[in-house]
C-alpha cells in the first residue's frame, strides 16, 4: 500500500502535471480567473483522465500487444478520450448546465488536454500495473485540480492588488505562473 501512496503523493506534488510537467497549460491559463469555474474544469477534467486511464490501460494489453498494434497506441488512445468527453458533455450539459455554459470551447478542448493523453501513456510507459496506474491517474488529477484552484485563488487575490500597469493582464500571468512552478519544485525531494 505504501507503494500506491508513494505513486499517488508524486503525481500530485513531485510531478505535477501543470506546474512541473508543463502540461495542460491552456485550461491552466484560461479557466482560472474564476476558483469555481476552475474547480469545475478540474474535476470534468479528473473524471475523464481517471476513466480514461481505466479504459485505455486494458485495451492496450488485451487488444494492441497481443495482435501486435502497439503502433496504433496514440490513435486508439486520443479516439477513447475523445467518446469519454461527449459523455462528460452530455452529462454536464443535463445535470449542471450553468457550469456547461460556463466552460465553453474549454470543455470540448479537454479531447486534445494533452495531460489526458500523457497519464494514458505514462502509466503503461513507465510499466505500472492496472492499480497502480488508476493511482497514478487520481493523483494527477489530484495535481490538475490543486493546481487549477491555488492558479485561480491567486488571480482573484491580484484583483484587489494594486500590480503596476506594465504588469497587468498576461505577463503578471505569466509571472505567477512561473512562480506556482519554483514552488513546486522544491517537493523534488520528497519522494524518489
Amino acid at each position: 500500500m505504501s507503494e500506491l501512496l508513494k505513486i499517488f503523493i508524486k503525481a500530485v506534488l513531485v510531478d505535477n502535471v501543470i506546474l512541473v510537467q508543463y502540461l495542460a497549460l491552456c485550461p491552466f491559463m484560461g479557466m482560472t480567473s474564476n476558483t469555481e469555474k476552475s474547480f469545475g474544469m478540474g474535476i470534468a477534467t479528473s473524471f475523464v483522465i481517471v476513466l480514461a486511464t481505466m479504459v485505455t490501460y486494458p485495451i492496450y494489453y488485451c487488444i494492441l500487444v497481443p495482435y501486435n498494434l502497439k503502433f496504433l497506441q496514440t490513435l486508439i488512445f486520443i479516439l477513447v478520450i475523445a467518446a469519454l468527453v461527449q459523455l462528460v458533455e452530455f452529462y454536464l450539459k443535463k445535470s449542471a448546465p450553468a457550469l456547461y455554459s460556463s466552460m465553453g470551447v474549454y470543455l470540448a478542448l479537454i479531447t486534445t488536454n494533452c495531460a489526458v493523453l500523457a497519464v494514458s501513456i505514462k502509466s503503461i510507459a513507465r510499466n505500472y500495473n492496472y492499480l497502480e496506474a488508476i493511482f497514478y491517474a487520481l493523483g494527477t488529477s489530484g495535481g490538475f485540480i490543486l493546481s487549477m484552484v491555488i492558479m485561480a485563488g491567486v488571480r482573484e487575490r491580484m484583483r484587489s492588488s494594486n500590480v503596476p500597469n506594465f504588469l497587468k493582464g498576461k505577463a503578471i500571468l505569466f509571472i505567477t505562473a512561473s512562480l506556482l512552478s519554483l514552488s513546486f519544485m522544491g517537493f523534488k525531494g520528497l519522494i524518489k
